[in-house]
């Protein structure tokens, strides 16, 4: 069977098939409506207690930014209008709690879920995991307990809630495959900061096993076998074992250089979207940050933050990283990320639309706050600022203008900032690539956001499953682009970066560097394989190699001619 890798790792053993009791839920007349009340409010507090026991321990066993999860699902406990609308049916009908409650759980779910934006339909996932919750408790319906397992398990579920992998035994849970989910979703993410492996989207997998069959799967390349023969099992011991002692040896890379065998030497450096996450980049050997997501300061809450709030977390990270580069984008929010708050329009193409930098220009007010946090922020450590979706000349040197404005009020009130401050922008649409002759003389660098730059390259949605084939990183016009924009960085004296997944992607940073990329931007837990790669290249070898890939037809071509000619041994 075959699946998406959402979480690296080798898992072999025993199955638990997690499959919640199924909820019947009757309609049945009530006489007593107060007491229904009083049950049904008795069933939120303990899922308030159980919820904040999450929160703890997320909190303290994984993250701030994971724990964020469960803040959402206390405040949909707490909401007046959901809950109102229960209690108003219960009164009004006369029905019991469980029934009413499902009736409006359906109500918001279906709204959410018709809404054209990736925000509001996770809101909708976690109004069902909250409700959910309660009608159990109102059922006295126990589920399996993954914080209390006997034995060592892989657990195969449809899908995994964040309350299931928050509350995992990770001493005794080997890995996990589901149905449904993708890389983005919250199960696959606290895979990978739990370092647990995982499989996602795995079509039938709860119907083709049983508690107790083996199963074996490689959480990088997707692969699950169910019930192997004894020699596949020992294969994959071996691999496993291997995969250890590769993580043993990478181990010992933390403190080494990041240069090829004769001596070009690059940045490693991480992605990362909150304070928290520089955890991963230290405990990985990260030279520095090479993109701060900034807008998951702006998600989760109810308004917009402070110029303060924005200053001490981006003061914290460069003070952490002792002055180590950060390279930290400007909010880019639009597309798939939308903030409620702010009552942005509803569009027909929201990737093509008010969004990123199209949006801080339109809204100065909440652009110049936040170049007034990360200028304060400067005085603290390697700050360097990003602008996002820069599409024309005019654009940048309007967001220059006002980030000028900005430095010339900070200096009328005598605030300190680095004066010296280098200012990039992103390369993710294809006109700022073609023109990247132009714009490299008014920057002092670029990061290649190879995500959007292949999607807009090709027309192709990431997001749609159905021409997903379409969309793949190894696409000749990519790799060309990708080409001219470090060629003309280079010819006018500029550093090159690049923080799309193609960066951290172990075929195509061999080609990277044969292209001669500065900066390499990874998720953190990708660096140390990255150095690994990187210093047993030969530079001059892989200038041939990637001269030769990028006047290949095909994706598929290009693919192959790397697997085939260029073999680095793990």
């Amino acid at each position: 069977m075959k699946g998406i890798g959402a979480s690296p790792g080798i898992a072999i053993g025993k199955v638990l098939v997690k499959k919640d009791p199924e909820i019947k839920i009757e309609k049945k007349s009530i006489e007593n409506v107060d007491a229904e009340i009083k049950r049904l409010e008795e069933a939120r507090k303990v899922s308030k207690e159980q919820i904040n026991k999450l929160y703890e321990h997320t909190l303290k066993n994984i993250g701030e930014k994971e724990a964020k999860i469960f803040e959402a699902h206390s405040m949909i406990l707490d909401d007046p209008e959901f809950f109102g609308q229960v209690e108003q049916k219960i009164k009004s009908e006369e029905v019991n709690a469980e029934f009413a409650l499902n009736e409006v759980t359906n109500n918001f779910v279906q709204i959410f879920e018709s809404m054209d934006n990736e925000y509001m339909k996770e809101r909708a996932a976690d109004i069902k995991d909250v409700s959910s919750r309660v009608i159990k408790q109102l059922l006295g319906i126990e589920t399996t307990d993954l914080s209390r397992l006997e034995e060592e398990v892989i657990i195969i579920a449809e899908d995994l809630t964040p309350s299931d992998t928050a509350q995992m035994d990770k001493e005794k849970v080997l890995g996990f495959v589901t149905e449904i989910g993708g890389k983005t979703a919250h199960s696959a993410i606290m895979a990978r900061t739990l370092e647990i492996p995982a499989v996602v989207g795995v079509e039938g997998i709860t119907t083709s096993v049983k508690n107790g069959d083996i199963l074996i799967f490689d959480g990088e390349e997707g692969n699950v076998i169910v019930n192997p023969e004894e020699k596949v099992i020992e294969e994959y011991k071996n691999k496993k074992e291997e995969y250890e002692k590769f993580r043993e040896r990478l181990a010992e890379l933390k403190g080494a250089k990041s240069e090829t065998k004769d001596g070009f030497e690059v940045e490693l450096v991480a992605n990362i979207g909150t304070p928290k996450d520089v955890d991963g980049v230290i405990r990985n050997d990260g030279e520095g940050v090479g993109l701060y997501r900034t807008e998951f300061l702006y998600m989760d809450r109810d308004d917009l933050p402070t110029e303060d709030e924005q200053f001490e977390a981006y003061k914290e990270v460069a003070e952490r990283l002792e002055g180590k580069p950060v390279v930290i984008r400007t909010l880019d929010i639009g597309g798939d990320k939308d903030l409620p708050y702010l009552e942005l329009p509803e569009e027909m193409n929201p990737f093509l639309g008010y969004r990123a930098i199209r949006l801080c220009l339109d809204r100065t007010d909440i652009f110049k706050t936040q170049l007034r946090a990360l200028l304060r922020a400067s005085a603290y450590g390697n700050i360097k600022i990003m602008f996002p979706m820069i599409s024309s000349i005019e654009e940048l040197r309007q967001a220059k203008a006002i980030l000028e404005e900005v430095k010339e009020e900070l200096r009328s009130e005598n605030v300190k900032f680095n004066e010296e401050i280098e200012v990039g922008m992103m390369i993710e649409i294809p006109a700022a690539a073609i023109m990247s002759d132009v714009f490299a003389k008014e920057v002092d660098f670029f990061s290649i956001g190879t995500n959007d730059l292949l999607q807009y390259t090709t027309a192709v949605d990431r997001g749609n499953r159905q021409i997903s084939y379409l969309y793949n990183q190894f696409h000749p016009a990519l790799l060309r682009l990708v080409k001219q924009v470090i060629d003309n960085g280079h010819k006018a004296g500029i550093w090159v970066g690049m923080c799309g997944e193609v960066a951290g992607d172990p075929k195509l940073i061999p080609i990277l560097i044969g292209m001669g990329l500065d900066e390499f931007s990874m998720s953190p837990i990708s660096i140390l394989k990255a150095r690994w790669i990187i210093n047993n290249l030969s530079r001059e070898e892989m200038k041939e190699m990637a001269e030769k890939v990028i006047n290949l037809p095909t994706a598929e071509e290009v693919k192959k001619f790397i697997e085939e000619n260029i073999k680095i041994e793990f």
